[in-house]
């Protein structure tokens, strides 16, 4: 994210020679400009979207979300293919989640990743059967752990010796054996927000596979002999001695993930080698047998036109050859593989659509000293309905949707109606001067961790999520909360 030394601009973002152009690397097929200017969704109109189901509004289309689910469970399956490899694909439900998503997600072919009890009774509630289900999560009470064994989920990732142990005393109450992956941090740095980043040391996920974490584990040492181990050893081979050693785990591999909305393919591959090399040595060392091994997911979309990311055919292809050279040198055989792809099937499903209210400008100073022109456009949503710009300083498109953005282009800053300056939804942007209260913006890519981070600050309502699909139809996925709905959980004075 290069800006400029002026606050007035990027340097990434240019002034449109066309404005009325959808760059088809940000947003999707479905989303189409037709002759008569206006964007259509599936082939409907934005106008007749928002005079049904109001403004603001989530868009998600079912056609883009389908197509990207398959065409990501097909280029793993295919890239591994060559190398005799197994592969599952789970949706990681945390970006996007619906009784209907859950659905087409299995309908497609792929897992279902959830973290937390609630995404798992949403699960449940979709009808997904519990083996195509995982349970993630750094801290899972012992009620959601219940849940999982209860409906016989596909597998629980581990994420401490503390959370291990609980498992196995869920599991032994039950009468059951808790299938476990165990999450370990390879110590890779990944090119990405610090917030999003999760595979380097210094963060709440997995198990520290560095030499001499083992002490960080709790166990004295004549514990750590019994397993076969010292405190010279790391955290998670104590992790994965314990679950090897009880009768109440059925260890099936080990979990990574390096962050989310990458680009580059080297931290994956460096990820993959280092997890492998681990797997290799404990199999080694202490004659432990992991079958499995999960590489997550983090693949980045195309927000603004400065991202540039691969396709799922590239993504699955670098990863089939790093993880094979790294078998291949460490003289082990392929693992049954298993990826998280969410935002990268999510995000570009969706869109959201706003009605332009206040419009004012202001004077800034651009980088040779030079007063220019801002305007501050300002919607009826905001971070309530999308709080990724505060939180991750995240840059989005948008375009005039309810007719051609012609004429003269004005840099511009959309804005929400929440009693905060930081209620940012567009940063930097060029709309067009004639721009005025009533018109439509439409904003891309926005189909991943909107409505599951949305929040009622400054008592605002929640969007609808209204669906999409080719042939022109359209449905509620979600409806729109109301003000009843909010009231309803405060009980007054007592």
């Amino acid at each position: 994210m290069a800006e400029s030394s002026s606050l007035y601009a990027p340097d990434w973002l240019a002034y449109p020679q066309e404005p009325a152009h959808l760059d088809p690397a940000i947003w999707e097929a479905s989303f189409q400009r037709t002759a008569s200017g206006q964007v259509e969704v599936d082939g409907l109109p934005v106008t007749q979207l928002a005079q049904d189901y109001g403004t603001p509004a989530y868009l998600f289309s079912e056609t883009v979300f389908r197509a990207r689910a398959s065409r990501f469970r097909q280029a793993f399956e295919e890239a591994f293919a060559p190398y005799g490899g197994e592969v599952s694909v789970y949706y990681a439900g945390k970006s996007f989640l619906t009784t209907a998503v859950a659905a087409w997600a299995i309908q497609e072919g792929l897992y279902l990743d959830t973290a937390s009890g609630g995404e798992l009774a949403l699960a449940q509630g979709a009808g997904v059967p519990g083996e195509r289900i995982a349970l993630h999560g750094n801290n899972k009470s012992a009620a959601e752990i219940e849940r999982a064994l209860t409906y016989e989920v596909g597998r629980l990732v581990a994420d401490s010796v503390p959370e291990l142990e609980l498992i196995g005393r869920v599991a032994e109450g039950l009468g059951k054996q808790a299938p476990v992956m165990l999450r370990v941090t390879p110590g890779v740095h990944a090119s990405t927000h610090d917030f999003i980043a999760t595979a380097h040391e210094d963060q709440k996920f997995g198990q520290s596979m560095l030499a001499g974490t083992a002490r960080l584990a709790g166990l004295t040492e004549a514990q750590l002999a019994e397993l076969g181990l010292s405190q010279d050893d790391s955290y998670a081979a104590v992790a994965l001695a314990l679950a090897h050693q009880s009768p109440h785990l059925d260890l099936r591999g080990l979990h990574c993930h390096i962050g989310s909305q990458i680009f580059e393919a080297e931290g994956f591959a460096q990820a993959a080698d280092r997890v492998l090399t681990f797997a290799a040595q404990m199999q080694e060392g202490l004659g432990v047998s992991l079958p499995e091994l999960d590489l997550g997911g983090g693949y980045g979309i195309a927000y603004t036109q400065q991202d540039a990311p691969r396709s799922p055919e590239q993504v699955a292809g670098q990863l089939a050859s790093s993880v094979m050279a790294s078998c291949q040198r460490l003289g082990i055989s392929l693992p049954h593989l298993s990826f998280e792809p969410g935002r990268s099937i999510s995000g570009p499903s969706g869109a959201t659509l706003y009605e332009v209210g206040t419009i004012k400008d202001i004077e800034v100073e651009d980088a040779e000293g030079k007063t220019r022109l801002r305007r501050y456009v300002s919607v009826d949503g905001g971070m309530s309905d999308n709080p990724r710009p505060v939180l991750y300083e995240a840059d989005y498109t948008v375009t005039l949707a309810n007719r051609a953005p012609e004429g003269q282009q004005l840099l511009s800053r959309v804005v929400g109606k929440h009693c905060e300056s930081g209620d940012i939804v567009i940063r930097y942007c060029y709309l067009p001067a004639d721009l005025k209260a009533g018109d439509l913006l439409l904003v891309a890519a926005t189909g991943a961790y909107n409505h599951v981070m949305a929040s009622n600050y400054n008592y605002v309502t929640r969007p609808p999520v209204v669906t999409t699909a080719v042939g022109g139809t359209a449905r509620l996925m979600v409806r729109r909360e109301t003000e009843e709905d909010m009231l309803q959980r405060d009980l007054g004075l007592l």
